[in-house]
């Protein structure tokens, strides 16, 4: 709610990726109202979007939205190489952004929406949906705080994806328009790498890119992998398309915590011994093996985005945290080697 006890109003501008679906579900039902979309494009996803809103008015000119006093925040899952441009006018128009990941493609990007952000005093926002959307992620936080694992020193994460090529956009598969893997998926590893240690800053040690399934398309990057370091910790990342059709869901997502007293294991979507559902937590230490479900472990990213927006607060995700996330990702990608078909 605003402080004239209405609900908050946001607008969409780009709807090229699913994740928009996500971010409109979460946004309305933690009390936001969702009044107005623009798109570049007519895809299936906006179509659908107008379908299941149909109340919500899309406007030919993303000014009309921009320019609305009455909008306080804009949301943009726009094509990735578009989503840095929207986000810096939406903030010099005034508007809090929430941005679907990579909130940008490259560090002179990037700088643009630091530079926005400080003129504003607004925020940016990057949905890491694999942490802000995921119970176990933050039961494991929750854990590391009461000290059930030691001292962090490691996070292994491992972002598998299904590619099913023939669901996906034409940009998908061009780097200029889609970014590189590590830019785009390993982003979320870098997020809950950061998170989870408590890590400020950190450096990349080495990344890898590389082409390994899909020779027919030279510039697709299907695999990827980056080690970090911090003061306080190591992380390393491996991220992929390969995913087989015959798993049953997008990627079996991975997460290991690595304590001075003990260690988690974070099957995120699926635990191949068959028990339902996702957001399995795995904690073994000196007290025994367990497994913990996560089920009652609130979330709460959107709620705090709205909270935010009204009260001028940073409690969602801290803006450094968005900025050094996006910017070890995109440091990674820029910096990797280039190994099977990319050479």
């Amino acid at each position: 709610m605003t402080t004239t006890g209405k609900p908050l109003k946001f607008a969409v501008l780009g709807l090229d990726h699913a994740h928009v679906l996500g971010l409109i579900r979460g946004l309305t039902e933690a009390g936001a109202e969702f009044a107005g979309l623009w798109s570049e494009t007519d895809t299936k996803l906006t179509a659908g979007v107008a379908e299941r809103a149909p109340e919500v008015p899309r406007v030919a000119d993303a000014r009309q939205l921009l320019e609305d006093p009455s909008i306080e925040l804009v949301v943009t899952a726009a094509v990735p190489a578009r989503r840095a441009e929207i986000s810096v006018e939406a903030l010099r128009h005034g508007k809090d952004v929430v941005a679907d990941k990579p909130g940008a493609l490259t560090l002179d990007q990037l700088a643009e929406v630091r530079a926005a952000v400080a003129e504003s005093g607004r925020f940016w926002s990057v949905a890491f949906s694999e942490r802000t959307g995921s119970r176990a992620t933050l039961h494991a936080r929750k854990l590391i705080e009461e000290g059930a694992i030691g001292r962090v020193v490691q996070t292994v994460g491992f972002g598998p994806h299904h590619l099913r090529p023939e669901t996906r956009p034409a940009w998908t598969f061009d780097p200029r328009l889609a970014g590189g893997i590590l830019a785009d998926i390993a982003s979320h590893q870098v997020d809950q790498f950061l998170y989870l240690t408590g890590s400020t800053s950190a450096q990349v040690v080495s990344s890898t890119v590389g082409n390994f399934a899909h020779p027919d398309r030279p510039g697709f990057e299907d695999f990827g992998e980056l080690v970090l370091r911090s003061e306080q910790a190591q992380g390393y990342a491996r991220v992929d398309w390969y995913t087989p059709n015959g798993l049953g869901v997008w990627g079996d997502v991975r997460l290991t915590i690595l304590g001075t007293e003990g260690y988690m294991e974070l099957r995120k979507n699926v635990d191949l011994l068959g028990r339902p559902g996702g957001d399995h937590l795995f904690l073994v230490n000196g007290e025994g093996t367990n497994y913990l479900r996560s089920d009652d472990v609130e979330l709460p990213y959107f709620p705090a985005i709205l909270a935010d927006v009204v009260e001028r607060g940073d409690t969602a995700i801290p803006q450094e945290l968005v900025f050094t996330a996006t910017e070890l990702a995109l440091t990674a990608q820029r910096d990797a080697n280039r190994v099977g078909n990319l050479r």
